[in-house]
């Protein structure tokens, strides 16, 4: 049988004792987060990705041992398992490879083969497979297979059922299968067509705009079809706009299936067995082998578009927090008019209004008045404004506000996607009781600024807007997926124990929401943590939870410097230990980190690891984080671009070069947010002098880049942008 840790470790390009060990450690109930940065010695410090891969690998490969032994056993049942089958059997990687493998003796319903052998019909097949140079009277040998019982009447119909045995045969075949895959999938061209209406002149809601078009009449090879394309086609599909198939050269295929099948090249027989090939392929091959590669192609469209959205949801909950800032936040509106909210350093709400700049009102003076009594009032550091309806004229009212009343503070464009999703739940309403939706969502607004990753975890991911055919993906494994990113996200951060939400507790490593909430409440009624180990004194934080949590979560303020790191309780006595050996008092660390790397200044890292009693990795991470404690990684990237002017599209020229935030990466390129309305476009091809495959590796979602712009299509508005240093048109 298959050594799956052996395989794993193959497939994986690392050693097999990392695969056994981290595989001990998942049996331990240890986390992915929690492994990755405390358990190095163990796994010879495997990454999250690796680890995630061996999780997922290990089930699969578990899940096919397990499918193995039931098809040994049901073949063996029927007395058909052969010393050949069982070890092709054995041997076999792929669950598909093993169900073709099965398919021969897989219990059948009711088909045009098991009904010519209900007929006593089988004998006569193999009769026609078995004796290629036969000279006998083939018309008398088809008469003894006639039975008025089994309503065989003719040899025309004993002939038609054992060539429907036959081509079930044939079908059934993993080995003319993988052949025909093969072929289909090497040379076939992906061709769609726009379904014409039965009924001429009513419109589908999914031909509005023509979104397409460009799909009416299509046709690309299935080696260069685009993840995109894919997925277009499906929803074009699903909604009946388009009919799709897979096109290639039929003519090749019975070759293909004779030569895997049939041992001989001649036959008296060739005429009957080219219809049975014909058959199998046209009517049980052909159908079965498309739907395969259709979804073969459709799950690596869904894998590529939901890493493209992980990857942006990640860089959008790791974008630098613009923390101790009070913050206004604005979500524009017209007849309802904008609402206006004021929260402080924490996130906590201090004030809010509603005012009406807009039309139908226009009360913009009064609206500007309310804005800089509150700026001046809380002594506003920044106005985030939501990207939403009325967000134009927004812009503009707080530009000249700031403009015309010398205001110190600076704006952002913030976008709204999720805050309504937010505002309408069962936490906006615990969180904010008083308030309506529509403020709620507007403290959302605000608090992405001063925190992203703490406030958007609290919005189903697929709702935050960094994502495209988040709806035409494999819905479980989109969640799955992002669901990692935020898990992953949280415990890179850390989480602050006394100002987190349950929400934002809930990803630590090893805790759920029931373990979340009853922190919080300990900390309503009892105040705050001032130690780790008071975490011990939680409902349902037991030893195993303390340990896969207690590194996670971080106490500023704490009377040991070690709570405020990521170094773990568990390593606090290695640590002393490590001071103790450099000479090193611990209320000195808190003065100046300078002082440490004076101390580790030439020591032999490995002879002080063993002098300490931990590994290398350990201590190096322990070096690290007590040079810089309550360190949040986040702080090292770029802040934000805040503006005090406003810029409009037709300002915008040619030639024009300017800093833009990345607020979107796709597969085609990526949308920048350079300070007017819309956000331009950086096509692929625009995005560096060398030739770029996947835009994710020039940009990502939250970078602020250098762009040019390159092209302005007002009518539309649309602006085109390119990051190459020389522009085809602009001098």
């Amino acid at each position: 049988m298959l050594s799956i840790t052996r395989y794993l470790a193959s497939e994986l390009s690392i050693d097999e004792h990392q695969v056994v060990a981290v595989l001990r450690l998942f049996e331990e109930d240890a986390t992915i987060p929690f492994i990755a940065r405390y358990r190095k010695e163990h796994t010879g410090g495997l990454e999250e990705d690796t680890l995630r891969a061996i999780r997922e690998r290990y089930q699969y490969l578990v899940t096919l041992e397990e499918r193995k032994q039931t098809i040994l056993e049901s073949i063996d049942e029927q007395g058909k398992l052969t010393d050949e089958l069982k070890v092709r059997i054995q041997t076999c990687t792929r669950l598909q490879e093993l169900e073709d493998l099965y398919l021969p003796y897989r219990p059948k319903r009711k088909t045009r083969a098991t009904v010519a052998i209900a007929k006593g019909l089988e004998p006569l097949a193999r009769f026609i497979l078995d004796n290629p140079a036969f000279e006998g009277n083939f018309e008398e040998k088809l008469a003894e297979f006639l039975d008025e019982e089994k309503e065989v009447h003719t040899t025309a119909e004993a002939l038609q059922g054992a060539k429907d045995i036959i081509a079930e045969m044939i079908s059934d075949s993993a080995d003319v299968r993988k052949s025909v895959r093969e072929y289909m999938i090497g040379s076939s061209v992906v061709r769609s067509v726009k379904v014409e209406e039965k009924k001429p002149g009513k419109e589908k809601k999914s031909e509005r705009k023509d979104v397409y078009q460009l799909y009416y009449d299509f046709h690309v090879d299935i080696k260069n079809i685009k993840p995109y394309q894919t997925l277009a086609l499906n929803r074009g599909e699903r909604e009946k706009v388009l009919k799709v198939s897979l096109e290639f050269d039929t003519g090749r295929v019975p070759e293909k299936i004779k030569s895997t099948f049939f041992t001989y090249k001649k036959t008296v027989f060739d005429e009957i067995l080219e219809e049975a090939v014909q058959d199998a392929f046209s009517r049980l091959i052909r159908p079965s082998i498309e739907r395969e590669i259709r979804n073969t192609l459709t799950g690596g469209a869904d894998a590529h578009a939901i890493e493209v959205f992980a990857s942006n949801l990640r860089q959008l909950l790791l974008q630098p927090p613009l923390s101790r800032m009070t913050i206004m936040g604005i979500d524009p509106g017209f007849v309802s008019g904008s609402k206006v909210a004021i929260i402080d350093n924490t996130g906590k709400y201090l004030d809010g209004t509603t005012i009406y700049p807009h039309p139908p009102q226009k009360k913009m003076r009064e609206a500007i008045d309310a804005v800089v009594g509150l700026v001046n009032t809380y002594a506003v550091d920044i106005i985030a404004i939501g990207n939403g309806t009325a967000s134009r004229e927004t812009e503009l009212m707080i530009a000249e506000m700031i403009r015309e009343h010398n205001l110190s503070c600076k704006y952002i464009i913030v976008s709204e996607a999720g805050a309504s999703v937010y505002s309408a739940s069962k936490l906006a309403k615990e969180e904010f009781p008083g308030l309506e939706a529509s403020m709620r969502g507007n403290i959302s607004i605000a608090r992405r600024v001063l925190d992203p990753l703490a406030e958007l975890i609290k919005i189903d991911p697929k709702s935050i807007g960094v994502g495209l055919y988040q709806h035409d993906v494999n819905q479980k494994q989109l969640m799955e997926k992002l669901d990692q990113v935020v898990e992953s996200c949280v415990n890179y951060v850390g989480v602050d124990v006394n100002t987190a939400s349950v929400p934002l507790l809930t990803y630590v490593s090893g805790l759920n929401k029931r373990i979340a909430g009853n922190i919080v409440s300990h900390r309503e009624k009892t105040g705050r943590f001032t130690d780790r180990l008071q975490l011990m004194a939680v409902s349902g934080v037991g030893e195993k939870v303390f340990e896969q949590a207690a590194g996670f979560l971080k106490i500023p303020g704490s009377n040991n410097p070690f709570d405020n790191t990521f170094i773990h309780p568990e390593s606090y006595d290695a640590t002393n230990r490590l001071l103790e050996l450099l000479h090193v008092p611990v209320h000195r660390i808190k003065v100046s980190a300078s002082v440490l790397d004076l101390a580790v200044s030439g020591k032999d890292i490995g002879h002080l690891a063993q002098n300490v009693g931990i590994g290398e990795p350990t201590l190096r991470d322990i070096i690290e984080n007590l040079k810089r404690p309550g360190r949040d990684p986040r702080e090292e990237l770029p802040k934000p671009i805040l503006r005090s002017d406003v810029l409009k599209i037709e300002d915008l020229k040619e030639g024009m070069k300017l800093k833009g935030t990345v607020r979107n990466v796709t597969d085609f390129g990526a949308f920048v947010d350079i300070g007017v309305k819309e956000s331009g476009l950086l096509h692929i091809s625009q995005m560096a002098e060398r030739f770029v495959k996947n835009p994710l590796d020039v940009v990502q979602v939250g970078d602020i880049i250098d762009v040019t712009i390159i092209g302005i299509d007002l009518e539309r508005g649309r602006i085109s942008l390119s990051r190459k240093e020389t522009t085809p048109g602009v001098k």
